[in-house]
This record gives C-alpha cells, sequence and structure tokens, in this order.
C-alpha cells in the first residue's frame, strides 16, 4: 500500500493531514501526514508525505516535490491486481518537479501520466523548482509563452524516460505520458492539428500522448492529427454522442493514414466521470421529487457504463477487423475525474465500478490514496448495465438533456484551463518583473 497526495504538488499551506473516510475497521490504516520543510521562497523547501501501516511488517513510502528527487521501493500494491488481474491500466493524474518523485508510485503499480493546464499552472505557479531554468529562458531572450513550454516539455520529456521502460515492456501498450495544447485553441480546428504536430515533434517521445479537446471544433483535428501517425489522448468528453464523434474519428484517421503497420498509433479517449455528478445532481435537487433526489449519485457512473458498451459495439465488425490486420489497437476509454467531489459519496465512488480490461483510470491524488487504501478489484464496468440504462432513461424522463449536460460541462472545463492557463502565464510575467528588477 502507499498513497500521496496533491498538496505535494500543488500546496504550501502549511501542515495538512490525510485520512479515508471510508476505510472498513477490518482494513490496514493509513496515517498519513505533510510538514513544510523549509520557509516559503527558499530554494530547498518542500513538502514531504509519509505514509505507514499498521500492520506488522508495514510499509513505507515517502514521496515529495523537492529539489532534490527522491525513489523509494514499495510493495505490491491494488495498483499491480488492477492492471494483471482486471486489465485496467491505473495511471496518476498530476506532475511536478523533480519528476523523479514520480518513481515511488511507478514502484506502487502506476503505469501512466496525465497533466493539464490546471495542473502546470498549480505545480509551476506554487514552486521554486521552475525559478532556474524560467530565468534562464527569460535571459535568452524567450517570450513568457515559450518560456512556458520550455518548462513543461522538459518535465514530458523527464516524465517519459521514467515511464519508457513500460512503454517498451507492453509494446507500446502502457507507460504514456500525456500533455495538451493550448487551451486557448479549443475551438481552432487547424491551430490545434499545427500545435499537436509542433508537440509531438518538439518533445520527441515515443510514449507521449497529445492531448486534444473533444470539442466539435476539434473532432477535426483528431483525424487529421492520428493520420499523421500522432498518437492521441482526446480529453474533456462528457457525453455518449461527443464520445462516438471521437471513436469515429480516430478510425477516420487510421484509415486515412495510409500506414500499413498502424500498432504505434494509439489513443486513449478520456471520459470525465465526476463533474457530471457535481451537475446532474444540481439540477436533480431544483426538481426535488423523490425520485430525483434518489438519482442523486448515479449519474456519472450510468453513462461511464453505457460508454464502456458503446466501445464494445465500435471497436468491433468488419470495419475495425479491417484495421486490425494492419495491427490497430483500440482507442482505450480512459476515466478521468475520478475524485469525488461530494463528501457524502464514497470515495472510491469513480474507481470501483468502472473496472474493466482494455481502460485506463488516471486518478488524482486523493483518488489513488482511496483505492490503495481500500479499493475492491474486481471486472465490474459491464455488470449492471441493465441498471445503468435504467438511471440513463430515468434522469431523461426526468427532463435532464444529456447533450445539454455534456455541452455545459465542456464549455466549463475548457473555461477552467483557459483560465489556469492564463493565469499562469500572468504569474510567470510578476516573476520575470521580478527579475528584472533583482537584475537593476
Amino acid at each position: 500500500m502507499a498513497s500521496v497526495s496533491k498538496l505535494t504538488c500543488s500546496s504550501f499551506a502549511g501542515a495538512a493531514s490525510l485520512s479515508s473516510t471510508a476505510s472498513r475497521s477490518s482494513e490496514p490504516k493509513l496515517s498519513v501526514g505533510f510538514r513544510l520543510r523549509a520557509p516559503i521562497g527558499r530554494r530547498s523547501s518542500s513538502l514531504s508525505l509519509s505514509v505507514s501501516g499498521n500492520r506488522a511488517g508495514g510499509f513505507s513510502l515517502i514521496v515529495k516535490c523537492s529539489q532534490d528527487g527522491n525513489g523509494s521501493t514499495t510493495k505490491r500494491t491494488t495498483l499491480h491486481d488492477l492492471y494483471e488481474s482486471q486489465g485496467q491500466s491505473p495511471w496518476y493524474d498530476n506532475l511536478c518537479r523533480p519528476v523523479t518523485d514520480l518513481l515511488p508510485l511507478i514502484a506502487s503499480g502506476v503505469r501512466g501520466v496525465t497533466s493539464n493546464p490546471t495542473i502546470f499552472q498549480k505545480a509551476i505557479s506554487s514552486s521554486n523548482a521552475y525559478d532556474e531554468q524560467f530565468g534562464q529562458l527569460i535571459a535568452s531572450g524567450n517570450d513568457i509563452e515559450s518560456a512556458y513550454w520550455e518548462l513543461v516539455i522538459k518535465d514530458i520529456q523527464d516524465a517519459c524516460k521514467l515511464f519508457e521502460s513500460i512503454y517498451e515492456q507492453t509494446d507500446g501498450g502502457d507507460g504514456y505520458v500525456s500533455v495538451e495544447v493550448s487551451p486557448r485553441l479549443a475551438n481552432d480546428t487547424d491551430g490545434t492539428i499545427e500545435a499537436a504536430k509542433w508537440l509531438h515533434k518538439v518533445v520527441s517521445r515515443p510514449n507521449v500522448y497529445i492531448k486534444i479537446p473533444a470539442t466539435a471544433d476539434c473532432v477535426p483535428s483528431i483525424k487529421e492529427v492520428i493520420s499523421n501517425g500522432i498518437s492521441v489522448n482526446v480529453t474533456l468528453i462528457f457525453s455518449l454522442a461527443r464520445y462516438e464523434a471521437v471513436i469515429d474519428a480516430y478510425l477516420d484517421g487510421l484509415e486515412a493514414s495510409g500506414l500499413s503497420d498502424l500498432s504505434r498509433v494509439t489513443s486513449v479517449a478520456s471520459f470525465f466521470v465526476s463533474r457530471v455528478d457535481t451537475l446532474v445532481d444540481k439540477l436533480l435537487e431544483k426538481i426535488a421529487t423523490p425520485e430525483a433526489l434518489n438519482l442523486r449519485g448515479k449519474a456519472a457512473v450510468a453513462q461511464a457504463t453505457l460508454a464502456y458498451k458503446l466501445y464494445q459495439k465500435k471497436f468491433s465488425g468488419p470495419r475495425w477487423d479491417a484495421l486490425v490486420k494492419k495491427g490497430a489497437k483500440k482507442q482505450r476509454l480512459l476515466w478521468a475525474s475520478t475524485s469525488v467531489k461530494n463528501p457524502a459519496y464514497p470515495d472510491t465512488l469513480y474507481v470501483d465500478p468502472l473496472i474493466g480490461p482494455d481502460t485506463v483510470s488516471t486518478m488524482p491524488d486523493q483518488a489513488l490514496q482511496a483505492f490503495i487504501d481500500h479499493g475492491t478489484v474486481s471486472r465490474t464496468i459491464d455488470a449492471n448495465v441493465s441498471e445503468a440504462e435504467g438511471v440513463y432513461n430515468a434522469l431523461e424522463k426526468l427532463g435532464i438533456d444529456w447533450n445539454e449536460v455534456g455541452a455545459q460541462l465542456e464549455l466549463e472545463g475548457v473555461d477552467s484551463f483557459k483560465k489556469s492557463f492564463d493565469n499562469l502565464l500572468l504569474s510567470l510575467q510578476e516573476k520575470t518583473d521580478t527579475l528584472e528588477l533583482v537584475s537593476h
């Protein structure tokens, strides 16, 4: 067992503690503690996280975002079981410097990393680990945005190196690190295509995924980028209709590539989960009937279950069989937004019910810690399909428009990433002004 917390990368709020609220009395208890190791502003400042078990022969894992890096070996965890017995790949939804702090997570069973503009905004703005490189970039004449991308590219390249062995061992099936195009391009088809090509070229690692949002404007971008032999993580998918369009874009791209060997062109479709409940629950509370209130906390898993059913349908039949003959690999479903937003819900709500073969679950710190502590490893994704269909249809009858829900969540997601991106560039500009004052 092991655990990590987002506080390691994104918060310098001082001491904090995290414990599982849903842990059963028969389960091993985790004690997780944080401490600020040096005053803010000092180069050596970092947060350390330690985890210990209460049984004899327990484990110890320390993960920290620091200047000097850290590595530690941990014992077998439920993450290993998840992959080996159920065929689901656990990924980590976070990235910060030094990337060597990922080593204990890899040892605990993590098989890939996802990042986004919000993750980098937190990592760069709350840490001094980027200051030296940033200062050199500015001194060399780079503008703020160019310097930002240099910081990001270095982290992605370094993380790709750490996961390279997993990528090779699985023949390109796992071990990916995802980096997203600028969120400012979410409604720019051609701009997204060019940005994806550029990122793929400058990162220059076989196990990098270029993240492209599943907006209506970017669905054609997905086809074009795939056709160029570039592997893609399609992000911000919130509805079944848009998910089907994403699958078609992947298939169209493979067919248009002209490649005789498609085995190295892969993709994941990041279907967001918890945010769906956040929005639908609010709509149900406005309706306020007993039936409506009884459906709270059920929409996200129900829709995700039906997404997996759609996945099984689309990646079968003559069209897919023809691509398989050329080495094509399925575009795996990736469950994103797996952290629980409502504390009244079980903290593994968006992990435990969505376990199935050829899928990925990318977990931020709290979800990862909870699943390692008391998650249940068993095939659940298609265990209650009829129940999921019942929930989905019941919500429609109550007036919940799934496409409208998806459209609103997509807009909110894009806006959130744009805000993070803009805020980070602003903070980097302020840092530049400080550096200039110091130099004078």
